[in-house]
């Protein structure tokens, strides 16, 4: 596969949140929270707000977040470099989507991700999941799906972190991938999303961002 094509698989068109006014609202009030820095403002629920909704509109932030800093990557993670998707040593990860992946199959982390992000994108675009249009009924397995999906991303920083942090800061993109995981890990934290057994693989960084140690 020549990197053109490498190229269209792994970088995929920016997600927008779900249309109408709200939308633009939540997605701007994340935007200025950011922006002024405190992260631990930024991820808690605005008054009066929607919970499944906001969880919806930071999904779609940090599934497009993982997909730029991993597409800065498919030049050095290829099944030839990481023939199998880990984070170091003891963590490797199979994917299965349950339904035509029903058992957990061993890949290369290229493919892993290919598979991940061609998941997240059906689970986003299907309106019966992520409503299209605020005040639409969220499924009762809503939050489920979140946690999967965020679970599984995750697993795309672990391997960042513990296989290419080297090409990371070769590409000066050090500061943006701390603070793209530092956001990330403070949203998680605030609701519950990824229980404590999936985070061993970044418990040494994860604890110093929520602790400041």
């Amino acid at each position: 596969m020549d990197r053109t094509c490498r190229i269209q698989r792994t970088l995929r068109q920016k997600k927008s949140a779900p249309s109408g006014n709200k939308g633009i609202q939540l997605k701007r009030y994340i935007d200025k929270t950011l922006g002024e820095g405190d992260l631990r403002e930024a991820v808690r629920l605005p008054i009066g707000e929607d919970l499944n909704e906001w969880l919806a509109v930071n999904t779609v932030d940090f599934f497009n977040n993982v997909n730029m800093l991993y597409s800065t990557l498919m030049d050095v993670c290829t099944p030839a470099t990481c023939p199998t998707m880990s984070a170091g040593p003891k963590y490797e990860y199979r994917w299965a989507d349950g339904v035509k992946v029903k058992r957990p199959v061993a890949v290369s982390a290229p493919k892993y991700v290919e598979y991940l992000m061609d998941w997240i994108e059906a689970q986003l675009d299907d309106a019966d999941i992520f409503p299209q249009h605020f005040g639409a009924p969220f499924p009762p397995n809503f939050r489920d799906v979140v946690k999967t999906i965020l679970k599984r991303l995750f697993r795309v920083y672990a391997h960042i972190y513990h296989s290419h942090f080297q090409m990371i800061m070769n590409l000066e993109e050090v500061k943006h991938l701390n603070t793209c995981f530092k956001h990330f890990t403070f949203f998680t934290m605030e609701f519950q999303l990824i229980d404590k057994e999936e985070l061993a693989p970044l418990n040494e960084l994860i604890e110093p961002i929520m602790f400041g140690r």
